[in-house]
C-alpha cells in the first residue's frame, strides 16, 4: 500500500454521460464512493462486518473539485491519501486521474464516521479497524497536504453581490 495509495480503477460508463457530452457531476461522486468502498474493505468494514458486528461508515461531509472533463469510456485511476483519523472519524482525500493520459480530473475530500447500525449513532472504531487505519496513517502521515484539501466555497468579497 503505497502513499498515496492507488486504490481503485474504473471506466466512465455510458449512463454517466450527461447532455453536455461529458461525465455528469453526480457520477463523479458515485465513482469516488466506489473507491471509498475499497478503503472500507481494506480496513475490515465489509458485508460480514456490517452484518455480524453491526458497524459501518457514514459520510458526514464532502467536497468534490472538478478539474478536467471526462468522456464516455475513459479509464479512471483513483488514489487515496489519509489526511487523518481519530477514534470515530476518517478524513480522506481521493484523486481521480484519467487512467491513460494521467491528468487529474477531480478530487474528493470526505469526513466520515464509524456508526453502530443498531443505534444509528457514531461509535469508536473496533480495535482491529483502528489498527488498520494506523497502518495506513504511518505511510500517509508525512505526505504533503493536498492544495485543494480543507477549502471552503466563497466568491471573492468584491464579487459576492451582482450589480
Amino acid at each position: 500500500m503505497a502513499a498515496p495509495w492507488e486504490i481503485h480503477r474504473a471506466r466512465v460508463l455510458p449512463e454517466w454521460i450527461d447532455y453536455n457530452g461529458h461525465m455528469n457531476v453526480a457520477y463523479y461522486v458515485l465513482a469516488f464512493d466506489h473507491a471509498f468502498d475499497v478503503l472500507m474493505a481494506e480496513i475490515g468494514i465489509d458485508k460480514t462486518h456490517r452484518e455480524e458486528r453491526r458497524g459501518t461508515i457514514f459520510a458526514l461531509e464532502g467536497h468534490v473539485s472538478y478539474f478536467q472533463e471526462l468522456a464516455e469510456g475513459a479509464p479512471l485511476r483513483f488514489t487515496l491519501q489519509l489526511l487523518g483519523y481519530d477514534a470515530k472519524r476518517i478524513h480522506s482525500y481521493f484523486r481521480m486521474y484519467h487512467g491513460e493520459e494521467d491528468f487529474l480530473a477531480a478530487s474528493a475530500e470526505w469526513m466520515s464516521s464509524y456508526v453502530n447500525l443498531d443505534s444509528r449513532k457514531t461509535a469508536p472504531f473496533p480495535p482491529d479497524v483502528a489498527a488498520k487505519l494506523q497502518g495506513i496513517w504511518e505511510r500517509h502521515g508525512n505526505l504533503p497536504w493536498p492544495e485543494e484539501a480543507g477549502r471552503g466555497l466563497a466568491l471573492p468579497a468584491k464579487r459576492r453581490a451582482m450589480a
